[in-house]
This record gives structure tokens, C-alpha cells and sequence, in this order.
């Protein structure tokens, strides 16, 4: 959810008018208003657990090349958080909390960490794009991310993988490099 307390509520907020709009959200508003869709701003997060990070797979989005993230179902779990669901909207933040991205989630399946294939980690775009590399990388993520919450990685472990495409990018992003200039 967005936190109306949040440093940049008021540039959120005037993201999800413009965005919302460019990005064909609410075609019928001008006959019926825009609907809950529409209206209600959608749930903000940043990716991964370091400002780098979150930066540089922004970055890839921006640039077309990540186009899915997985998530441990155990984090959701323990925050109480429904599952993303197909039609998702969300607002993807930099790593100083302001707003660059307005993507749509296009499918959602749950699958252990270690049938997870080839196409999801290409289509998360890091690294060299291989399994091998996705597994690498997710394992050392989990096993910093799920051990301050009580939990721990597993090789069998369920994973949410959500694919989304972007809606509307930020004016003037378009890849990693704006991102690391800005920060």
C-alpha cells in the first residue's frame, strides 16, 4: 500500500495521474469515472534488500530486459500479504523511494525453488541470464532476506514467480545508467 506518510507521497501520487492515464488504466473515466482501478493509488515496493540492487533491476525493467521477479512464499506469509494476482497493479520505486515505474502482473504461479526453469530466470534479465546464475543468486539473496525473519532457504522451498510488463516508465528513464547518475 502506499503510505500517504511516505517522503515522496506527493510525487507518488502525482505519478499514478499521470501514469494511470498514459498507461490506458482508465479509458472510460471521461463517460463513468475511473473506477477503483483507476483510482486507488496501487502498492509501492522496491526491488531486492539493498539500494544497489533495487536500482540496478529497476534499471532493467526501464530497459525492457527484467520482466519477472520471484519472491519466497514465506516472505508474503509472514507479512500477512495476499499473493501477487494476474492484472496487479503496482508502482515500482528507485532506491530513494520516489516513483519510475508502473507495471501490470501478466501471470503468477507458485513452484519450488529448484523447478524453477530457464525462461523465468531469462526473463528476470540479471546476471548472464542462465538458471545456473539465477539459482547462485537467489540462493545467496534468500539466505540474507529469510534469516532475519525466523526462516530459512531451502532448495525445495516454494517461490512466487510473477511475470509483468511495463505500463509507464518515469519521463527520462530508460535504463540502468539514468539510475546510477541519479543516485
Amino acid at each position: 500500500m502506499t503510505d500517504t506518510d511516505a517522503p515522496h507521497a506527493d510525487e507518488i501520487l502525482a505519478f499514478w495521474e499521470v501514469a494511470r492515464v498514459r498507461a490506458g488504466v482508465v479509458r472510460v473515466a471521461a463517460v463513468a469515472g475511473p473506477g477503483v482501478s483507476g483510482s486507488m493509488v496501487p502498492p509501492t515496493w522496491t526491488f531486492g534488500d539493498d539500494p544497489e540492487l533495487a536500482d540496478r533491476l529497476l534499471g532493467l525493467v526501464l530497459a525492457g530486459e527484467k520482466t519477472a521477479t520471484s519472491s519466497a512464499l514465506v516472505e508474503y506469509e509472514l507479512a500477512g500479504e495476499a499473493l501477487p494476482r494476474r492484472g496487479d497493479l503496482a508502482i515500482v520505486l528507485d532506491s530513494a523511494g520516489r516513483p519510475a515505474a508502473l507495471v501490470r502482473t501478466t501471470a503468477v504461479e507458485t513452484v519450488p525453488f529448484d523447478q524453477v526453469d530457464e525462461d523465468l530466470a531469462a526473463a528476470e534479465g540479471e546476471g548472464d541470464r542462465t538458471l545456473a546464475s539465477w539459482r547462485t543468486e537467489h540462493e545467496a539473496y534468500w539466505h540474507r532476506a529469510l534469516e532475519p525473519l525466523g526462516a530459512a532457504f531451502a532448495p525445495g522451498m516454494p517461490v512466487v514467480t510473477e511475470r509483468f510488463e511495463l505500463l509507464y516508465p518515469r519521463p527520462g528513464d530508460r535504463g540502468p545508467s539514468e539510475l546510477v547518475s541519479e543516485a
